[in-house]
């Protein structure tokens, strides 16, 4: 069982690493956004179900009360996943409405013609 729980803290170690990566690698603001909240939502979430399944290992153990770490971490991890996506919307909003422009925007030549 503890490997599942280092398997799992090693997946999430990962993508909270490809996060840091991608905010140094991206261009703009939107792409470093998108780029580490998803990795660190991801990150987050195996890092939490590696904790909870240590939790549940020491429940097993009949360490009962270091099993309630379990539960603090599924709540944590809800509140994290509803925190992480709307914070990013709320900062892509504000960029986009302070006239922030994507680095590489493509643009559309047709409908320009078509004015």
């Amino acid at each position: 069982m503890m490997i599942v729980v280092l398997s799992l803290l090693g997946i999430g170690m990962l993508f909270e690493t490809l996060g840091v990566v991608g905010l140094y690698r991206f261009p703009d603001v939107y792409t470093r956004m998108h780029g580490a909240t998803k990795c660190t939502s991801f990150g987050s979430i195996f890092i939490c179900l590696g904790a909870i399944a240590y939790g549940i290992l020491l429940a097993v153990e009949g360490q009962s009360v270091l099993a309630v770490l379990s539960l603090h971490v599924l709540v944590a991890l809800l509140f994290l996943l509803v925190t992480n996506p709307v914070g990013a919307h709320a900062i892509a909003r504000a960029a986009h409405r302070s006239g922030v422009k994507p680095k590489l925007a493509v643009v559309d030549r047709l409908e320009e013609a078509g004015k």
